[in-house]
């Protein structure tokens, strides 16, 4: 079977699976597929729409981009983009990519549908905006109200007793409705935003192992490859830690050394002297 084939029967497979809803398994074909043809815009779109059903959201979008990236003049791969950026609540983005998908193809209805739903759903969200630290602010004077009820009806010395009083009262609970609308509509901006960031690595480990293991390795050749100064090298050999192998290499330089090797190094052999000395 060549190789294009093979591409083809992974695609109809993973196209099966997106039908039959096994959508982790359909992503699993198209990866495969992936790798023998990196350059099949069709099967990036495949399978951001696999991402997509699985809500992996930055996956989708990065293959989203790849497909346009390979195939900047088919609409399916900004329809793709388009799709990413509505079910992550980016209203506005969607619609310039749908529209840039429909200038690609026009009069396309599912196009045009989406455009509409985006618009409707971009108009909603922004009414939400407007209504809900509203809303909060209404619920504080309601809480307000309570509250001054409460402390006349239940207590048998009321503390609000000057209506000013009361009516600061509720005004501050209010704005504290309004405050706590106001930040969960911006906690809820921040949460969809976060939806396209990337993944978190869970195996920070093993390029930590990775880069230690260099480490070592650019450590044992410093030690391997070390030279030492006259001064260490006459240290060393008082102590017993120079053998005949330091005194063969080139890095360690010493001053007359047939004092040391009558005969050279080449045996690898040291005979005592009387006056053995590095001589400077």
């Amino acid at each position: 079977m060549s190789e294009g084939d093979q591409v083809q029967e992974l695609k109809e497979k993973g196209n099966e699976c997106v039908r039959k809803k096994i959508y982790e398994e359909s992503i699993l074909h198209y990866s495969l597929a992936i790798k023998l043809d990196p350059n099949n815009y069709s099967l990036y779109s495949n399978r951001s729409l696999a991402f997509l059903k699985i809500q992996h959201f930055y996956f989708a979008m990065q293959d989203a981009k790849e497909t346009i990236r390979l195939k900047p003049d088919w609409a399916k791969g900004y329809f793709r983009k388009a799709e990413v950026e509505f079910c992550t609540f980016r209203f506005s983005e969607a619609l310039l990519s749908y529209q840039q998908a429909l200038q690609l193809q026009p009069n396309d209805p599912v196009i045009l549908e989406a455009i509409l739903k985006t618009s409707k759903e971009k108009r909603k969200d922004m009414k939400a905006d407007d209504q809900i630290p509203w809303l909060g602010a209404g619920v504080g004077i309601i809480m307000g109200v309570i509250i001054v009820i409460a402390d006349q009806i239940l207590t048998y010395t009321p503390t609000l007793v000057h209506p000013v009083l009361m009516a600061l009262l509720t005004i501050a609970v209010a704005m504290v409705g309004y405050g706590i609308a106001r930040c969960f509509r911006y906690y809820v901006k921040c949460q969809r935003g976060a939806l396209l960031e990337p993944p978190v690595d869970l195996f920070p480990e093993d390029e930590e192992e990775t880069e230690s293991s260099e480490t070592n390795e650019q450590a044992k050749q410093e030690r391997t490859h070390r030279t030492y100064t006259k001064a260490q090298a006459r240290h060393r050999y008082k102590k017993g830690r120079m053998n005949s192998s330091d005194l063969c290499r080139p890095d360690i330089k010493c001053l007359d050394v047939k004092q040391l090797l009558p005969s050279g190094c080449c045996k690898h052999k040291l005979y005592k002297k009387k006056d053995m000395r590095f001589r400077y």
